[in-house]
């Protein structure tokens, strides 16, 4: 077991003890200035999504703003709790504005994987789409890389499917225990039936869920944050400034300076919104939309949602709160955030936010539950197989959450995720090429008139694509040459 531990370590060392965090960020910096900074550019259509009249048409089919939520669902988790309270407590407050800045860069990021994902999409047949980081491997770089898709989801599987749910089930567990008192056993009871049911009905129950619990779940957080800060405005002002003075060592918080601050940030940043990492383009396959970058841009904000939203509710209650001393120790994590409440506005809201975790916890749960099946699908299309891998998974949950330390069994998590990040990035690159020609399409037809360009995959007749998992174009009874005939740009 030593052996096993020290390779994993090792391979965490590769990844994310020295090399990943600066891969990702010069990538996403390559990404934006390629793309002509696409994330601010169409950063009015993200909220597009949020209407009625941007839904599907096919009543079967994963909506784009259900595709949102599911992944807003899976990003957002402990990670936006304990996570930013352990970055302000190591890097100190100036760890907020590094997380708000590689979230910028990281929308790029999340809009050209999720886009490629969508453009490589299969159909089931049934009205529903799969696909991902695997899928664009496969049908964009050729079959000869199948080995690496395989690889992907491999890692995809262990690091998410279990690993991490077993976290996430350990995470609700603990908060329970905590604050209402309540016996893990009974946690883990609760969650391991509430994922049975969802997990047996497949994404379309997944989506269906997240398209409840996830507006309550982020509406909630946010009132309580809006609270907290409407009680304490007059201190804004001056958290600000400590944000920003920390953040380029004006302030020194805590030992490192700027050094700390800016490594936790960006930590925490990208293991908090995912881009880049491969996880969010398998659910935003799953979205009936018109063209590739409308879901690119929607999942481009859901990267908005989870860290300059959400994690800065985090920061905004911590930082506003007597309880954070800069520098000291012994409190930190899910505590820190709890008792910032608790001495902001008393007693009741400890339970609020132990309510707060379950939703988190158990949206992390199905997203990441829909992550291992799409990796299976990768391997077998076997009904056997894939009813193992929903026991399983509701065993793993069980077992996260009764076990304080059964989460240590799951080490091998963060090096498989650092893995799996390595070999999408390897695949985004190199698919980059194909991007920049969709993203001409979707900007030529905005130029020609078209309020909602449609892909015509016609026009890519040189690439692998499912010409079935478009459809739009056919529907709108349009043939060749016309909404969606916009001048193809010359290939990258």
């Amino acid at each position: 077991m030593d052996v096993i531990r020290g390779l994993f370590g090792l391979v965490e060392d590769l990844t994310w003890g020295w090399s990943l965090i600066p891969i990702l960020v010069i990538f996403g910096v390559f990404m934006t200035l390629m793309s002509g900074f696409v994330q601010f550019e169409f950063f009015g259509r993200m909220f597009r999504v949020l209407s009625s009249k941007n839904q599907s048409g096919d009543p079967n089919a994963i909506s784009a703003r259900q595709a949102l939520l599911v992944s807003v669902g899976g990003r957002v988790g402990g990670g936006n709790i304990a996570g930013v309270a352990v970055a302000i407590t190591l890097g100190g407050p100036g760890a907020v504005f590094w997380m708000w800045v590689i979230a910028l860069i990281g929308m790029a990021t999340s809009l050209v994987e999720s886009s490629l994902a969508q453009l490589y999409k299969r159909s089931n047949g049934d009205g529903t789409y799969r696909g991902g980081p695997a899928s664009y491997i496969i049908y964009g770089l050729g079959a000869q890389y199948r080995w690496l898709a395989v690889v992907y989801a491999i890692c995809l599987m262990a690091a998410f499917a279990f690993g991490f749910n077993a976290f996430q089930g350990n995470t609700f567990a603990g908060a329970a225990n905590d604050s209402l008192g309540v016996d893990r056993v009974w946690s883990g009871l609760l969650l391991a039936v509430i994922t049975g049911l969802i997990v047996y009905g497949g994404i379309r129950r997944i989506a269906k869920v997240a398209d409840v619990i996830i507006p309550i779940m982020a509406l909630g957080y946010i009132a309580m944050a809006l609270l907290i800060i409407v009680l304490n405005i007059s201190d804004l002002p001056g958290v600000l400034w400590t944000i920003i003075a920390n953040a380029f060592g004006l302030e020194e918080a805590v030992s490192g300076g700027v050094g700390a601050a800016l490594a936790q940030g960006l930590r925490r940043g990208l293991f908090s919104n995912e881009a880049g990492l491969g996880s969010a383009p398998n659910v935003a396959a799953t979205a009936d939309v018109r063209h590739p970058i409308s879901q690119g841009i929607t999942q481009s904000f859901s990267v908005f949602i989870d860290t300059i939203i959400i994690c800065s509710c985090t920061a905004f209650m911590i930082l506003l709160s007597p309880v954070y001393v800069p520098g000291a120790e012994g409190m930190d994590g899910v505590a820190l955030t709890q008792q910032s409440l608790v001495s902001q506005l008393g007693v009741w809201s400890q339970y609020f936010l132990t309510f707060a975790i379950l939703l988190f916890a158990f949206s992390s749960i199905i997203y990441n539950y829909y992550l291992g099946e799409t990796a299976l699908s990768v391997m077998t299309r076997s009904a056997p197989a894939l009813h193992v891998l929903r026991l399983a998974i509701i065993a793993v949950v069980f077992l996260g959450a009764t076990a304080p330390g059964a989460t240590a069994v799951f080490f091998f998590s963060d090096p498989l995720m650092g893995v799996l990040a390595l070999v999408n990035l390897m695949a985004i690159v190199m698919l980059f090429p194909v991007l920049l020609r969709i993203l001409g399409d979707f900007r030529a037809q905005l130029k020609a008139g078209v309020a909602r360009p449609v892909l015509d995959p016609r026009q890519f007749s040189d690439l692998d694509l499912d010409h079935s998992a478009w459809s739009y174009a056919a529907r709108s009874g349009a043939p060749a040459g016309e909404e969606a005939a916009v001048p193809v740009p010359p290939r990258a």
